[in-house]
């Protein structure tokens, strides 16, 4: 069986000046069945090359395959565990399995599974195999040791302190025999299975990855969101109202009562100046993400005219600043968990909430 990855660069390869390219010669073959051939490549370059040519199209049966759901993933991360612990030296537990297909599917965009899972799966193990590899803190401060009694036993010998330096190369000796001990069984441990990768792992290399803080995965959500009024509550005086509403609408979007396709939800704080609408925003974003910083703040007074409106989604193909993106599109790209505050909203054209 010939198996043709990107299928799809096959028409058009070779032809120049009238000659006949790669899925042409094909063809025939194709066409009498002397070649049992299997290709793959993605639905946009189906659709944008192997479609227009319908000749080639029906030589071929097309079959989409689709990603695999969460047990499925699971089944084949557990069929690849094997090699990846022999690989990283590594134990990884079926808790890491179960977590790394959870936290990527839920954190990790742009891309399908099984793909991301096994990526954070590598990732974790080696992780686990760097950290053992490196050197012991306690090798460490014993090498900081021989070298401070090194300088000391010099001094001594230049002072011709003989006594206090035949006394301090005694200890050196003593420590460089401890050393050595140390060094022989860190290599026996390095030898061995290095380390297990485990959910915490895998939480870390998840935060890295997407940048979603590692206490928002860590700490046991059910725990964290009962007290979210609380925690609020300690930032922002008042605001009973606000605070409640925004609860509840967290709490029922981690319960799962919502559309995954949409935000856990969108408020108007009405309020006059400085009674701390732009305060909960931030407090909001600092309890959910584990940082201030996770809030995308917009000054819709910049918004005021009609045509500041596309500066929001970035301009349409044709236009200055095209290639540059949206103001708001771009951070959002950059970093999907955030709360985004409009601040000064009424300010904005009436054409900003059409585009909303």
């Amino acid at each position: 069986i010939l198996f043709i990855d990107e299928l799809h660069t096959l028409v058009g390869a070779g032809g120049a000046e009238g000659a006949i390219d790669a899925s042409n010669v094909l063809k025939p073959a194709l066409a009498r069945g002397e070649i049992q051939c299997i290709g793959a490549t993605t639905f946009d370059e189906y659709r944008k090359y192997i479609e227009k040519d319908a000749a080639l199209a029906r030589r071929f049966q097309s079959i989409p395959v689709d990603p695999p759901n969460k047990e499925q993933t699971i089944e084949i991360i557990k069929g690849l565990r094997e090699r990846y612990e022999e690989h990283h030296r590594v134990k990884i537990t079926d808790a890491a399995v179960a977590a790394a297909v959870e936290l990527s599917g839920r954190y990790i965009t742009g891309r399908v599974q099984p793909d991301k899972s096994i990526d954070v799966i590598d990732e974790a193990g080696a992780r686990v195999r760097i950290r053992s590899m490196s050197k012991p803190p306690n090798l460490a401060e014993i090498e900081a040791d021989i070298e401070r009694l090194t300088i000391e036993k010099d001094d001594a010998v230049k002072n011709a302190d003989y006594e206090k330096a035949a006394e301090l190369r005694d200890r050196a000796s003593r420590l460089q025999k401890k050393k050595e001990d140390e060094q022989a069984e860190w290599r026996a441990r390095s030898q061995e299975i290095d380390g297990e990768v485990d959910e915490e792992v895998i939480a870390e290399v998840v935060s890295k990855m997407t940048g979603v803080p590692l206490q928002k995965l860590e700490k046991e959500e059910a725990a964290r969101l009962m007290q979210l009024e609380e925690e609020l509550h300690k930032s922002v005086v008042s605001q009973d109202e606000a605070i409640k509403a925004i609860s509840k609408s967290i709490r029922r979007a981690r319960a799962g009562l919502k559309d995954p396709k949409r935000p856990m939800g969108s408020f108007i704080f009405v309020g006059p100046s400085g009674v701390g609408k732009t305060l909960l925003s931030k407090a909001l974003a600092e309890f959910m993400f584990g940082d201030a910083d996770a809030l995308i703040h917009l000054d819709m007074s910049e918004y005021m005219e009609k045509h500041t409106v596309a500066r929001l989604v970035g301009a349409p193909p044709g236009y200055v600043g095209y290639e540059e993106g949206g103001q708001l599109t771009e951070q959002i790209r950059r970093r999907p968990y955030a709360v985004v505050l409009l601040d000064e909203v009424e300010k904005a054209h009436p054409d900003v909430f059409n585009m909303l």
